[in-house]
């Protein structure tokens, strides 16, 4: 039987380079949210990954390139769970409560993903600008919120006014403004945020909010 022994080594050698690709841009992503951007060194990155530095600058040209590979990286992450989500529009209700639930618990899980784009924030978003592929990781969310709303509106439980980008906006701001400032807000409050019972409240507390804005009244 004939081989191709070149084309599976061709095949192999492309499997490592993504494999050693990878591992830079996980350890990447947990040095940039430690450090920062500027803290951020490329030896701490290549230590961390178990590779080069000249590996580094070989799979993405420099360090502002590979940093914003990382914000894309936490984007397109992010938007694959969302995409993953199935919700059941025909109960809007339920659906938007799992949408609410489902933002709120993936910023508890991925802190690193606060970290980053507080970072991000502090250079005015500096770096994401520049990225040619963050927008497109945004449309699917809007578009399942969009989705919920007008089913709910159809069925005469939502009102009709609300816009989809609107709401969102709603619902990550409660769940990022209280994740991102838990720690000063619990000296502030003098109470613990992190603890379970407080985590379990403002989930609670966020989901009936976003319902009532959304409730059809009168």
């Amino acid at each position: 039987m004939p081989v191709n022994p070149p084309a599976r080594k061709a095949g192999a050698r492309a499997l490592a380079a993504q494999t050693s690709r990878d591992r830079i841009l996980r350890a990447a992503t947990k040095v940039f949210a430690k450090h920062g951007f500027a803290g951020g060194r490329i030896e701490q990155i290549s230590t961390a990954a178990k590779s080069y530095d000249r590996m580094i600058y070989y799979y993405f040209g420099s360090k502002e390139a590979l940093y914003i590979a990382v914000l894309e990286d936490t984007y397109r992450r992010f938007n694959q769970a969302e995409q993953a989500l199935a919700l059941d529009t025909r109960q809007p209700v339920q659906a938007l409560g799992e949408l609410i639930r489902f933002v709120w618990r993936y910023y508890q899980k991925n802190p690193e993903f606060i970290t980053l784009l507080n970072t991000e924030n502090l250079h005015r978003g500096k770096y994401i600008a520049k990225s040619e592929r963050a927008r497109e990781y945004s449309s699917p969310v809007i578009a399942i919120t969009d989705s919920v709303l007008r089913s709910g509106a159809e069925q005469g439980l939502f009102r009709s006014d609300l816009n989809a980008r609107d709401l969102y906006l709603m619902i990550a701001s409660m769940a990022y403004f209280y994740l991102s400032n838990r720690f000063t807000l619990s000296s502030f409050l003098g109470e613990n945020l992190e603890a379970p019972a407080a985590l379990a409240h403002w989930e609670g507390f966020v989901v009936d909010a976003v319902q009532r804005t959304c409730a059809r009244t009168g």
